[in-house]
């Protein structure tokens, strides 16, 4: 089979596109046929080796894909060959097939196409165990998203409304801050506008935003700490910016909010029912129109190393995603 593998670290342009032999699929995986896979930010970070998580070489990146079920392992319960399938891989989902455990493997619900699978489980799954269980978003609080037209981000937005809060979203353009306005944010903030804090208190009538969503880090960390209601909660998602903040723990005390870190990861390894329960939740707002998974970039497997920079270069607005012909 072809896979886009990942020999050292290095940049996009150093993965190189080869025929790879998987070994059959072990006891409790299932062997997935990809017709498309996800393409999000842990993928630029494991080819660099600076990801919480490092295969041996050679590997191929790709956290997450959707396709059909053509092995499975013999102590594999949950599914059989034929099965369409979400499939939470960590790495590999940039190959013509991969092996994932059973426990990360998700049926792909009848009417939901292998695109929107691929696109919807990483960042959506994300976003909902940030606001449902860490969050603890109720409806009417403000919501402040950032990075809103990213993956994480444009997911947060549409989440946030179908739990009924109030949204503001920031972002860098004012085309991607239209997006977010179409995807369900009451409100936006361009970053070049200078900054944020003064205009999301005003916004939220003075207090400042209840729950605050961020997956940049650096300055927008600082500032959010001097934008959050009393009783805040900010989210911790990741650090897109480059800089991991540190928070002055006064500002926590006389704010009487919470910074909260989110590793939906980890939930998914400690919690998978939870996280299954989520995940239908997700895919019932789907069906009523509530969540609409923007797909602005498509690729196919030679083309990963352009998939990776487009999302460095933020080019992507939602998802990207990689087409596996084979």
């Amino acid at each position: 089979m072809k896979a886009m593998l990942c020999k050292e670290y290095g940049p996009p342009e150093s993965l190189v596109l080869e025929d790879h032999e998987l070994p059959p699929p072990a006891d409790n995986e299932v062997r997935v046929r990809v017709r498309v896979a996800g393409v999000n930010f842990p993928d630029i970070l494991i080819i660099q080796g600076t990801y919480q998580f490092k295969p041996p070489f050679p590997f191929s990146p790709g956290s997450e894909c959707a396709g059909d079920v053509i092995a499975v392992g013999a102590k594999v319960t949950q599914f059989k060959p034929g099965d369409r399938v979400i499939a939470m891989t960590g790495n590999g989902a940039f190959a013509e097939e991969v092996n994932a455990r059973e426990v990360k493997c998700l049926p792909l619900p009848d009417g939901v196409d292998y695109e929107v699978g691929s696109a919807f489980v990483l960042t959506y799954g994300t976003s909902a165990y940030a606001l449902m269980q860490m969050g603890n978003l109720q409806p009417d609080e403000w919501l402040l998203v950032h990075g809103a037209a990213g993956g994480v981000g444009l997911s947060a937005v549409e989440i946030g409304k179908a739990m009924g809060a109030r949204i503001i979203g920031t972002g860098s353009t004012d085309e991607k801050l239209q997006k977010v306005l179409e995807h369900g944010a009451d409100h936006v903030i361009n970053y070049n506008d200078g900054p944020f804090k003064d205009q999301v208190k005003e916004i939220c009538g003075g207090a400042g935003a209840d729950v605050i969503y961020d997956p940049v880090g650096g300055d927008v960390f600082d500032q959010s700490l001097r934008c959050i209601n009393w009783n805040g909660r900010l989210l911790v998602i990741g650090f897109a910016s480059g800089r991991i903040p540190e928070a002055p723990a006064n500002l926590a005390l006389l704010k009487n909010c919470s910074i909260v870190g989110v590793f939906w990861g980890a939930f998914t390894e400690r919690y998978p029912e939870e996280n299954r329960a989520n995940i239908e939740k997700l895919f019932e707002w789907y069906r009523e129109g509530k969540l609409r998974p923007n797909i602005s970039h498509r690729f196919t497997l030679s083309e990963v190393p352009d998939a990776l920079y487009a999302l460095i270069n933020r080019e992507v607005v939602g998802k990207a995603v990689v087409t596996i012909d084979g």
